[in-house]
């Protein structure tokens, strides 16, 4: 059931680059972020809310039965739902699968175009029609078509294909975070509009939360026999401690100039310049080694997925 209520994984790392292309697809300049911070708000708790009622409802329904832990598939779930808690149960769950599967998508396969778009140079926007973007629409569809053809392949572990991209995005989710975090201070980007230190000691906070639930994920993937309670004790500890560190050297260093932008007409007409016009990225040697241990950590901890993927095939 955990790997259940963390569905939401799944599509994660993708939702913050949907996002944000379709922020720049509705065009929205600086003046209007105060209702697209709303808007991302409300979808973040319509989300969270339903992955807690789905982890509650597996809760209440399971614990103590035979049907503990023996996840399977969603097919499994509902079924087990099914009998455990009535009909009506099971057949909302589906419902909500469904909507969830229809939701993640058409967020996975329209951020791939987006990404495809951007590495590639070519048009990509849904402003555009099919004879000025063919290479963005074309693989929006050829994203959706490869994973229709998947889930209609016979015999598919389904359960043991969750689980699996469970982990990987586990594994990826906070290395994205981890770069958000540094494009949010980034001057040469975001003028104004880059983290006040306030926001920062909340972001590091966060990230640490996600690094810890993605190692606890992969450890669980890896070893189901391990105690999860004495897992998370020691990673909790770890974290503190690198917590701890982050949160010292960021207080101890320089305090940053003031903004060149501060009247609120200009906050509200910043526009981020070229991409060509920026300047290669200046990195500090804590900021370095930080990221090449990030950078062992995603190498190691897909090898080690990749390791027991074949294994269980």
């Amino acid at each position: 059931m955990f790997v259940i209520a963390l569905v939401g994984t799944t599509v994660a790392p993708w939702q913050f680059f949907f996002h944000q292309s379709n922020v720049v697809d509705k065009r929205i300049t600086s003046r209007w972020l105060v209702y697209e911070r709303f808007d991302t708000l409300a979808g973040t708790l319509i989300f969270v809310v339903g992955a807690v009622a789905v982890l509650a409802a597996c809760a209440f329904a399971f614990s103590g039965t035979s049907l503990h832990g023996g996840f399977v598939d969603a097919g499994g779930v509902a079924r087990g739902l099914e009998s455990r808690l009535g009909a009506a149960a099971g057949a909302l769950f589906a419902v909500g699968l469904l909507d969830a599967s229809l939701l993640g998508a058409g967020i996975v396969a329209l951020a791939t175009a987006y990404a495809i778009g951007d590495v590639t140079g070519v048009k990509h926007s849904l402003h555009r029609d099919l004879r000025d973007a063919r290479t963005f629409h074309g693989s929006f569809v050829a994203a959706i078509a490869l994973a229709a053809v998947l889930v209609l392949v016979p015999g598919l572990p389904f359960g043991f294909v969750t689980i699996t991209v469970q982990a990987l995005a586990g594994v990826l989710l906070p290395s994205a975070s981890v770069f958000l975090l540094l494009l949010c201070n980034d001057r040469a980007v975001l003028g104004p509009w880059v983290n006040p230190r306030w926001l920062n000691v909340v972001a590091v906070l966060v990230v640490g939360c996600l690094i810890e639930l993605s190692t606890l994920l992969i450890l669980i993937t890896l070893f189901p026999g391990l105690n999860v309670e004495m897992a998370a004790g020691i990673l909790t500890a770890a974290l503190g401690v690198a917590v701890t560190a982050v949160l010292l050297i960021g207080l101890k260093s320089p305090k940053r100039p003031r903004l060149f932008v501060s009247t609120p007409w200009e906050r509200a007409t910043w526009t981020m310049p070229q991409l060509e016009s920026l300047g290669p990225v200046q990195l500090g040697s804590a900021r370095t080694a930080g990221l090449v241990a990030l950078r062992l950590y995603l190498l190691l901890a897909c090898a080690l997925l990749v390791v027991k993927a074949v294994q269980l095939v």
